[in-house]
């Protein structure tokens, strides 16, 4: 039964829409009719600034840290697992904003820092690295999501992550779908450049 609650209380977490509120309180704006449309920290950066999107970020991220943590605390790997896949669903899937949220990079990046410290390094330069050289912040995403099942793989994490990092690829390549048919037709918007 705690298990069952941390999950959903895991998910509800999630739901907290940062980038929303941050961009209401902040920016005097509604974030789902700006820019891309999308409730997340790169739709805030674009459409708002990094003072604003900064915090949005840090607040998703931490999302993914404290489900992760919970699920460790009380119940070890299977239920942080659990958690923290609960959180990126809650991320973008908000019962606050009927179920219309971010594409869970953010916060699938806290839960992984958490849970895997080692792998989400390799990460970030797999992501970083992807955005310098092509400078789409989508493909730097979608990249870094299809890597981290092969990573958690071949440093030998326990099963439970393996299936974490598999679930939270499917779930973010599958919110980036969009951002995969523009960047196919060349009208996906590069760093810098207006939604």
């Amino acid at each position: 039964m705690q298990e069952a609650g941390l999950i959903i209380l895991s998910y509800i977490l999630g739901s907290i829409p940062f980038s929303y509120l941050f961009s209401r309180l902040w920016g005097g704006v509604d974030i789902r009719k700006r820019g891309s449309g999308n409730v997340g920290a790169t739709n805030v950066l674009r459409t708002l600034g990094l003072k604003v999107a900064l915090p949005a970020f840090i607040g998703d991220f931490l999302k993914g840290v404290l489900a992760a943590f919970l699920g460790l605390k009380w119940g070890g790997e299977v239920l942080a697992s659990a958690c923290a896949m609960a959180a990126v669903i809650g991320h973008c899937y908000p019962i606050f904003l009927g179920f219309r949220g971010g594409k869970g990079v953010a916060t699938a990046g806290g839960a992984v820092l958490f849970l895997m410290p080692d792998v989400l390094g390799l990460l970030a330069l797999v992501f970083v690295g992807v955005i310098f050289m092509f400078r789409y912040v989508s493909l730097g995403s979608i990249t870094a999501a299809l890597v981290l099942p092969v990573l958690a793989y071949f440093m030998g994490k326990p099963q439970s992550f393996m299936v974490l990092s598999m679930v939270l690829a499917v779930l973010v390549i599958y919110k980036h779908r969009e951002n995969i048919e523009r960047l196919l037709s060349g009208k996906e918007p590069k760093i810098g450049e207006k939604a």
